[in-house]
């Protein structure tokens, strides 16, 4: 008995810090400033201490000028949490956001018009 209450203690402290450093958060996309914008998105926390970004293949907008990536909060988009160009406007694709940006800070995920400073699509996280 002692033996396998060893072995599952010892998996629990293996396993258990390991499942939740790669929890993941998803949301949908959801237009804004009149442009269609769809599709899921994944975040997934990494063991480095970066978490990574990912669009499933149904992600789509429909077109902007100067579209951006980067985190907000309660309806703000956080200028200083920017993951750059958004890389095409349709299909999957990642951003690594960077260790010094505080996932657990945002609950929105935008699509940001840099050169009219509009939300061009929302994905609320959780």
């Amino acid at each position: 008995m002692k033996k396998i209450f060893t072995a599952a203690l010892t998996a629990f402290l293996i396993v258990g810090p390991v499942a939740s450093v790669f929890a993941d958060t998803t949301g949908t996309f959801v237009g804004a400033s009149d442009h269609i914008t769809t599709g899921g998105v994944t975040i997934t926390e990494n063991a480095d201490g970066t978490s990574t970004v990912t669009f499933d293949s149904s992600f789509s907008l429909d077109g902007a000028p100067d579209p951006h990536v980067g985190f907000g909060k309660d309806g703000k988009f956080a200028n200083g949490a920017s993951l750059g160009e958004l890389k095409q406007i349709t299909g999957t694709q990642s951003y690594i956001v960077p260790a010094n940006i505080d996932i657990s800070d945002f609950n929105e995920l935008y699509i940001w018009c840099l050169k009219f400073a509009v939300p061009l699509g929302v994905a609320k996280l959780g």
